[in-house]
């Protein structure tokens, strides 16, 4: 297998985390200069018309993207360190946890991110500052509601380790120095 990854970029890292957490063995990392647009030339965009990373390049050709999605493979190939749920309730409630967490933490920071850096401004035409700084107030709002979480319960989705956390861990790590 391949991983496709912008080692800067949150998706990827949710992914190198999450394969670190599970302690799966390495996995060969193809690195996509998307600042120089190399995820837009023809070459990535067979691999992952979306031409976005990451992307999981399976032995028999086959390409997965979307972050979930390769987790969720990752997590059905690799039974160790579940970080996904033991059954569909538990599931469904980790689901839950790491889609408000991907959806009202890390998705404004990296509109924020995007709209107003300069150095951002080759992957976001046009860049509208307006838009990230009314994102940036509302990753402000979202980590209050993380704070709140936390001071409740030791982890995101509740009493263990999941990959909720991997994704809000990669969102603030992410926002880190850049908001």
């Amino acid at each position: 297998m391949k991983l496709y990854i912008a080692p800067r970029a949150p998706n990827p890292r949710r992914v190198q985390m999450f394969m670190h957490e599970k302690g799966i063995p390495p996995i060969e990392l193809v690195a996509v200069d998307i600042n120089a647009g190399e995820h837009r030339q023809a070459a990535y965009r067979a691999k992952n018309p979306a031409s976005r990373v990451p992307a999981l390049e399976l032995d028999d050709g086959r390409v997965l993207s979307e972050t979930r999605a390769i987790c969720t493979y990752l997590e059905g190939i690799y039974l160790q360190n579940n970080l996904m749920g033991d059954g569909f309730e538990e599931r469904a409630f980790i689901e839950m946890h790491d889609r408000r967490v991907e959806w009202y933490l890390l998705l404004p920071i990296a509109n924020a991110i995007r709209h107003t850096h300069p150095g951002l401004a080759p992957l976001e035409q046009p860049q509208f500052a307006d838009f990230g700084r009314s994102q940036a107030e509302k990753v402000r709002d979202s980590a209050r509601w993380v704070d709140e979480m936390l001071a409740a319960q030791p982890w995101i989705a509740g009493e263990r380790f999941t990959i909720a956390d991997i994704t809000a861990f990669c969102a603030l790590e992410f926002a880190r120095g850049l908001l």
